[in-house]
């Protein structure tokens, strides 16, 4: 639990010393109230002058406004502690999700994550601004009032230890119960939240087959699980407040009621009575105000931890922190943006060495029994095509996430330049590479922030050149140009803007190699067919892999490698595949006419 104050700074440490000092002043002036309490009702017996008494009065005045001033620095500086701290809380869990390796981000659904950033920090915030005066002011007043308490009177002490006691056991009953409920919540809010997520993303699809109801039950059924629990909390606290003023109140009965047979036997005066009365209702009320602590403190504990489990999430995917003699970093953007690709990638040391190259590359997901490749090899050059083909499931899109180090490879080596892809720090990897994902994904901003996306800060004219190459140009100079506005998730384009606006950002900054993972689905023939030749002639000094379904995308490929069930099964040209490798075939079979296929066969 003490973790979370290394994540204060030095500035902050001030503010909580101040906080403790404003706290304990605050105390301080609460703790002389009674006192001048008990010295007005001693002038009204002594029948003192109205000036007197008006003096005493104006005096406890003061010392409340005091108190009450004290009250307000401290909630307004509290307020800033806490609002400091859940920004930096935010920042570290959305930058170790940034780090994260995919194989770290499934081990968390995206639900849960969201949560964990902003419900569960909140209650961390809600703790600190609410739950630290309290942590500092209550102990000191409910000392500090006993102490004060525990010579006057023996018998209005017992009282007074009574009255505690009950107290500690009622809080300690509601809290055994309450606590336990508190994770369950927070894991509750996550389910709801993911079904909200999934509802919202999958709108489309639950319309068309007209699942409103399903979805509508699954959620009730959850948000009802939800509200149960939160009754259940609610119910166990509202019986705290009602038992704390039934002891109260039990208390001031109890000490006028001892008070009336101690006065009579002359044993207690009515000055020290009402001093004694005050101090008791102020040691009730500190654990009063710790109760409220008890509440907030297991909540925050709960989304504490599970903010720890994504800040202690071990890495499967380290970077490297070898001497990278191949890449200069200094000079990386400078070589992309002028298209200077030798420097980058091809020295006059390797330049027969090639660009990507598989040996013997095994790889299986976390937790999985069977690996989904198996024993893959090939080696291409500068300036080469590398297509995949092959059925649903037959491992063409992870084999070339192993490229970027999405994952990792089980065993065998990738090498890029003849170097092996995690001698690289992932940013000077990532920078070499050019990536377009299954799904088109776009973000809030112009088309030009979109392509510019990252540190490349490219000219208008090769965002243009960007656009132009992958034929997104024409429909954007129809939104309105570079400064033409893009929904989130680029809701305001069709499936084929959306691919074609993400090859533009692929190939803004001529990367050394580039991957398109089925991203010509979307296209018609026509324009995929002009993309593909645009590619070949504008970054035919890239190497570029390239993942698809239908042959007429890959056909001039340079290598074609056929995938079937994580093997390799075919590696070669269009025209020695389709005579040689029976996968390739029935593919072929179900795309092409008779007539294609046996032009092909007789070149």
């Amino acid at each position: 639990m003490l973790r979370f104050l290394k994540y204060f700074k030095g500035f902050e440490w001030a503010i909580i010393v101040l906080l403790i000092l404003l706290n304990v002043g605050q105390a301080i002036l609460d703790l002389t109230l009674p006192e001048y309490m008990g010295s007005i009702v001693e002038l009204v017996l002594a029948k003192a002058t109205i000036s007197e008494v008006v003096v005493e009065g104006l005096i406890m005045l003061s010392i409340a406004l005091g108190s009450i001033l004290l009250l307000i620095i401290s909630d307004f500086i509290a307020s800033i502690l806490a609002a400091r701290y859940t920004m930096r809380m935010r920042g570290l869990v959305f930058n170790k999700v940034q780090s994260m390796s995919q194989a770290t981000m499934n081990n968390f659904t995206t639900a849960s994550l969201i949560t964990r950033n902003t419900n569960d920090i909140t209650q961390v915030g809600n703790a600190l601004s609410m739950g630290f005066k309290i942590a500092i002011y209550a102990p000191v007043i409910a000392i500090m009032a006993l102490l004060k308490i525990i010579n006057k009177s023996a018998e209005l002490s017992v009282a007074t230890a009574v009255s505690i006691v009950a107290l500690v056991l009622l809080i300690g009953i509601i809290f055994g119960f309450a606590v336990p409920k508190f994770s369950k919540i927070q894991k509750l809010t996550d389910s709801v939240n993911g079904i909200n997520r999934e509802n919202l993303i999958g709108l489309r699809v639950v319309r068309a087959y007209n699942a409103e109801n399903y979805q509508k039950d699954k959620f009730e059924k959850t948000n009802n699980n939800l509200k149960r629990e939160n009754i259940i909390v609610g119910r166990l606290m509202s019986v705290l407040n009602p038992v704390m003023t039934l002891i109260m109140n039990g208390l001031s009965l109890a000490i006028v009621w001892i008070s009336a047979y101690l006065i009579s036997d002359n044993l207690l005066d009515i000055p020290t009575m009402t001093e004694f009365t005050m101090y008791a209702m102020q040691v009730v009320m500190g654990f009063l105000l710790l109760s409220i602590i008890f509440i907030l403190v297991p909540r925050a504990t709960v989304s504490l931890k599970r903010i720890y489990e994504v800040l202690d999430a071990k890495e499967t995917i380290f970077d490297s922190n070898a001497n990278e003699k191949s890449i200069n970093n200094e000079n990386l953007q400078e070589n992309q943006q002028s298209g200077n690709l030798n420097n980058l990638v091809v020295t006059s040391e390797n330049k027969d060495c090639p660009i990507v190259e598989f040996k013997d590359v095994c790889f299986k997901y976390p937790d999985a029994e069977q690996s989904v490749l198996n024993n893959i090899s090939f080696k291409c050059y500068k300036g080469q095509t590398v297509a995949f083909i092959g059925s649903t499931g037959s491992g063409k899109s992870t084999l070339i996430n192993l490229i970027p180090r999405f994952y990792d490879a089980t065993s065998g080596e990738i090498l890029i330049n003849g170097k092996d892809i995690k001698e690289y720090t992932l940013k000077n990897l990532h920078s070499l590479m050019g990536y377009v994902p299954q799904k088109g994904m776009l973000f809030k901003g112009t088309v030009k922030y979109n392509v510019d996306f990252g540190e490349n800060n490219l000219s208008d004219e090769q965002i243009e050149w960007a656009l132009k190459t992958s034929q997104a140009y024409d429909f954007v100079k129809k939104m309105g140009g570079l400064d033409a506005e893009i929904s989130q998730n680029g809701s305001n384009l069709s499936g084929g803007q959306k691919q074609r606006i993400s090859i533009a950002r692929a190939i803004a900054s001529k990367p050394p190699i580039c991957i398109f993972d089925d991203s010509f689905s979307a296209l018609d023939y026509k324009t995929d067919k002009k993309v593909r030749s645009l590619l070949q002639k504008e970054m035919a000094e890239s190497t570029k892999f390239i993942v698809a379904q239908r042959i007429g995308t890959i056909k001039d490929a340079d290598i074609i490698v056929v995938l079937d069930s994580g093997e390799i099964v075919g590696i070669g040209k269009h025209e020695e595949l389709i005579k040689n490798c029976q996968v390739y075939q029935e593919i072929a079979n179900s795309q092409l006419s008779k007539e294609e296929i046996n032009a092909t066969i007789k070149k």
